[in-house]
């Protein structure tokens, strides 16, 4: 029995030597590890980016989108048309002084002009000297 025990012993010892052998054999040092290998939805998508080919840019893809651009015109200056006339009338305009009504300015007398700058003396100097 012991020499049974010994042979079963040795037989499963075997096997999970050939287990441990196996597994070594395919998780050698060229196979990647689980952590290593890449993700299938990464290489799917780098697959696709690689494969993907832009359609090339034409002149008239942006005929609908974009309004072409013209110039505007140069705007007419309303004072070209009359400008002697305009010249003429400003030169017969009678001038306005401030002060004068428009009536004593047609009759050369000059308004009297008042002295804006003036100092007024205070009362109470004014009551003290005195």
């Amino acid at each position: 029995m012991l020499a049974s025990l010994r042979v079963s012993t040795a037989r499963s010892a075997a096997s999970a030597v050939a287990r441990v052998a196996r597994v070594n054999a395919v998780r050698g040092f060229i196979a990647p590890t689980v952590s290593r290998r890449a993700d299938f939805v990464q290489e799917l998508y780098l697959k696709e980016l690689k494969a993907y080919k832009p359609t090339p840019v034409k002149d008239s893809d942006s005929a609908g989108q974009v309004q072409t651009f013209s110039a505007p015109k140069t705007p007419k200056s309303p004072e070209e048309a009359d400008l002697a006339a305009s010249l003429k009338e400003y030169e017969n305009m009678a001038v306005e002084v401030e002060g004068n009504e428009g009536a004593a300015s047609a009759t050369s007398t000059p308004a009297a002009v008042e002295d804006w700058l003036v100092e007024e003396e205070d009362e109470d100097e004014h009551a003290a000297k005195h």
